[in-house]
């Protein structure tokens, strides 16, 4: 009998991560996985199915309807995956406001609630409508269910969420809502599986990607983050600004004349490393170069990581592990080190040899701070929310 299939979508605001996963009782194992990067004229399929990995280039266009790319993806997965076993579908949406606090199965209803949320995730809600509209299109028999990435955050405390801002803006939704949860609900348990006497210790995690945010957790809970109301707050990205002083917003729509529209594209597009540098979003690429201009912007992003961690511990009264993730987080030896040094008046400390190895646990035997590099696995989130919720 053929295993019943899970398929996962995993919508950034210009990529789409798809996971495939076998149902196991309460379960999901991933069998295989893959993304489209819709930055790429030609759209490519990547897909890797165990030791083995395919580029399919892709003839249909992305848009604002995304059937024909589904389609064309669903056909070369079939070459591969008995695509006909797939009982549901799973998607990551990115904002799920104070209306959602856990998965749910996607219908008409959450439809609205979702597309509603939509002005508090321009970039990103918009493409998670379309991955399910054109799932719905393709296949309008497969459930379909939605993991927000906000909902792991609604453990925080109402003083952790206001801005000091008139109280009616609150109740009208205007607060710090934080973002990358499932990321972050993945490493929660994860660390609690490596090492079982953090599980309900003071742990920040630095989820570095071309997205970054920093998150505090406490018993497994998250207390505070550095992303806030939007998708742009808190530290340097690779091309987000970051926090910045509401100030500079005005002075470049009232001093400099420049359009919302404009003000948007530099916050979001041209800012971060690449806006620092002149150079490249890509740290990798930063890190290699002899530029000023590169160095500082490295400079300046592991001394906004610092600032952060050192401003969440204090919410957290204390630190006990300090974990990176996501791609930066998990691959860049130099990064890590950067910021760790600046945090040796919190006992952060790393072993060098382990720390260029992206070993798991990167600290002294003994150390006060255990400092970690896990991996980080939303889709898994994704799968295994999808099934509790089937």
């Amino acid at each position: 009998m053929t295993d019943k299939l899970l398929l996962t979508f995993n919508a950034g605001s210009s990529t789409v991560k798809i996971g495939l996963f076998v149902r196991e009782g309460d379960r999901a194992r991933r069998i295989g996985k893959g993304m489209i990067d819709f930055r790429h004229t030609p759209l490519t399929f990547h897909l890797v199915e165990g030791p083995e990995v395919f580029d399919v280039p892709l003839v249909a266009e992305g848009g604002d309807v995304l059937h024909e790319v589904l389609d064309e993806t669903f056909g070369w997965l079939a070459n591969h995956f008995d695509i006909d076993a797939v009982t549901a579908v799973g998607h990551r949406v990115v904002h799920g406001g104070d209306v959602f606090s856990g998965p749910v199965l996607i219908d008409e209803t959450a439809i609205g609630r979702i597309s509603a949320l939509t002005p508090l995730a321009p970039l990103h809600q918009p493409q998670n409508l379309r991955l399910i509209e054109a799932i719905r299109h393709l296949k309008p028999h497969l459930p379909q269910t939605a993991s927000f990435d906000t909902a792991f955050h609604r453990t925080q405390s109402p003083t952790v969420q206001r801005f000091a801002i008139p109280r009616s803006y609150f109740d009208q939704g205007i607060k710090r809502y934080g973002f990358h949860g499932l990321s972050y609900k993945y490493i929660a348990g994860a660390v609690a599986k490596i090492r079982p006497d953090l599980a309900d210790a003071r742990i920040i995690v630095a989820h570095l990607g071309s997205g970054a945010s920093i998150c505090a957790i406490e018993g497994g809970m998250s207390r505070d983050s550095s992303m806030g109301f939007s998708t742009i707050d808190g530290i340097p990205m690779a091309t987000r600004s970051g926090a910045l002083d509401p100030g500079v917003i005005f002075h470049f729509m009232a001093g400099l004349g420049l359009s919302r529209e404009a003000v948007e594209d530099i916050v979001y597009h041209k800012s971060g490393l690449l806006g620092l540098s002149g150079l490249s979003a890509d740290s990798r690429i930063l890190l290699e170069s002899a530029t000023k201009e590169a160095a500082e912007a490295i400079d300046v992003f592991t001394f906004r990581i610092t600032g952060e961690i050192a401003r969440l511990s204090a919410t957290i009264g204390g630190l006990d592990a300090l974990v990176f993730t996501a791609g930066i987080g998990e691959h860049q030896p130099a990064i890590r080190r950067a910021v760790c040094e600046r945090l040796a008046y919190l006992g952060v400390a790393l072993e060098e040899r382990e720390n260029l190895a992206n070993a798991q646990i990167i600290s002294p035997a003994g150390a006060g701070v255990t400092v970690m590099v896990i991996e980080t696995d939303e889709e898994q989130v994704i799968a295994d929310e999808a099934l509790t919720v089937l």
